[in-house]
């Protein structure tokens, strides 16, 4: 496998790239802006040269004499080169004419400067025209050049030295970049160290957000934000394999009980068939705990809907209030129903969620009262209303009421009921699904759990 740069080092030759690019660039830049100051600088000097030789020619009678005279200017210069041409023929050159070839004669003649290669040398020519002191008879071409070997030597030199500079540059300057890079990463560092050192024990550790540059605050903000999440979670996790140890310990410890006082002695067949009969329901209240935790684990995973159909909530209720009307009557509470509303949403989980109310309320409900359920369609959706008589509920405990395995009721901890503490969790579960909510209020004399569902549920899938 290809290791990873790091980030320090990513940095780093990113750095010194940019670093090598841009003193490229200037260099580059640099050595144009020389080469065209020659360039000018050579053009201006043609031009005096070609001006002091015009003057020279019209004060020289003849060529012979203009030669000699040009012989101690050209003396003078050493990298000058002159030659005079009559009717296209060379008259004077200041070395040999097979030594020095201007190629272009008629394009410098006009005082624009050309350049040319010939042999190992380089040259900047010009030329001009004059005529001889002779009252003018004599009409010459003349051709000035000079060698750019001097500047090509300089700029050689610069060149070189320009390259040795970007290259030593390049490695100062990813050497400061691996330095700014690794104290710049510092909080990053800092922030790794103490997520490495955080446990399930020690969730409650923040990472620091004032001493982090802005750039980093937002990631230490979301991973503390991260971090309360995971030690809410954590403390539900523990809470909840408290509870459902505790939920499983009671019918386990029951069915051993009862299975080793069997085999502690012969048993007739309908000893044997009540002990059976028992442990039965010991197996049914665990198979209906483990079910509704499937559910719930399901619920907080993204349960969706298995089916979405159009309800009559009325036509719920009353099939609802008939299956618990024996019980009711056995208990003389008298069931009622008012309303009517509709919902979009799956039929079997809204029965549930109603009948995990109707039978909390016939639980709590005195003989002689009356659980009422008031069904209510509004704009955004509608409501279900199941109330029932009896001692209210504390108000520190209200928030707690939709959690696992919680019991208002502290005769129910006894195992005077046959509920796990999940009956009002799945409800919430299922309006939840449902993109609803449950809502409960308690006073006095009477507790009330309010079901709303919006008028579109969630898409299932």
């Amino acid at each position: 496998m290809r290791q990873r740069l790091s980030l320090t080092a990513r940095l780093t030759l990113l750095y010194a790239l940019v670093s090598v690019l841009l003193l490229t660039g200037l260099g580059v830049l640099v050595g144009v802006m020389m080469d065209r100051h020659f360039a000018e600088q050579d053009a201006d000097d043609l031009r005096d040269k070609l001006g002091l030789i015009r003057e020279v020619m019209s004060t020289s009678p003849d060529i012979a004499t203009l030669a000699d005279r040009l012989d101690d200017v050209v003396h003078n210069h050493r990298d000058l080169y002159v030659q005079l041409q009559r009717l296209g023929y060379p008259v004077y050159a200041s070395q040999s004419p097979a030594a020095f070839h201007f190629p272009a004669v008629d394009a410098a003649a006009n005082r624009q400067m050309v350049s040319w290669q010939y042999g190992n040398a380089n040259y900047h020519g010009m030329c001009s025209s004059g005529r001889l002191a002779d009252g003018g008879r004599t009409e010459l071409t003349i051709c000035a050049a000079i060698d750019t070997g001097r500047h090509e030597h300089f700029m050689q030199m610069i060149g070189r030295s320009l390259a040795v500079y970007i290259l030593l540059s390049a490695l100062l300057g990813g050497v400061l970049a691996w330095w700014v890079a690794h104290n710049g990463l510092a909080p990053l560092r800092a922030m790794k160290a103490r997520a490495q050192a955080i446990t399930g024990q020690q969730l409650d550790t923040q990472m620091p957000v004032a001493s982090v540059p802005p750039e980093m605050a937002d990631l230490a903000e979301s991973l503390n934000a991260m971090l309360r999440r995971l030690q809410e979670d954590f403390r539900k996790l523990s809470e909840f394999s408290s509870d459902l140890a505790h939920e499983l310990r009671t019918p386990i410890s029951n069915l051993l009980t009862e299975t080793q006082v069997a085999i502690a002695q012969p048993r007739s067949a309908d000893e044997y068939r009540d002990i059976l009969a028992s442990n039965a329901e010991e197996f049914q209240r665990l198979a209906r705990t483990v079910s509704d935790m499937l559910f719930l684990a399901k619920a907080e995973h993204g349960l969706v809907l298995p089916s979405r159909e159009r309800i009559a909530i009325e036509d719920e209720v009353a099939a609802l209030l008939e299956f618990y009307d024996a019980l009711a009557e056995e208990k003389n509470i008298r069931l009622q129903q008012s309303g009517s509303g509709q919902l979009l949403g799956d039929r079997l989980m809204l029965r549930r969620a109603l009948s995990n109310l109707l039978s909390n309320a016939l639980r709590h409900a005195p003989a002689g009262s009356v659980v009422t359920i008031d069904i209510a369609q509004q704009d955004d959706g509608s409501t279900v209303r199941v109330c029932n008589a009896g001692s209210g509920i504390p108000p520190e405990q209200l928030p707690r009421l939709f959690d696992r395995f919680f019991r208002a009721d502290p005769a129910r901890v006894a195992g005077e009921s046959d509920g796990a503490g999940l009956g009002l969790a799945i409800t919430r579960s299922i309006a939840e699904v449902h993109g609803g909510r449950i809502s409960v209020t308690s006073a006095d004399n009477s507790t009330c759990f309010t079901l709303w569902f919006p008028a579109q549920s969630p898409v299932a899938g």
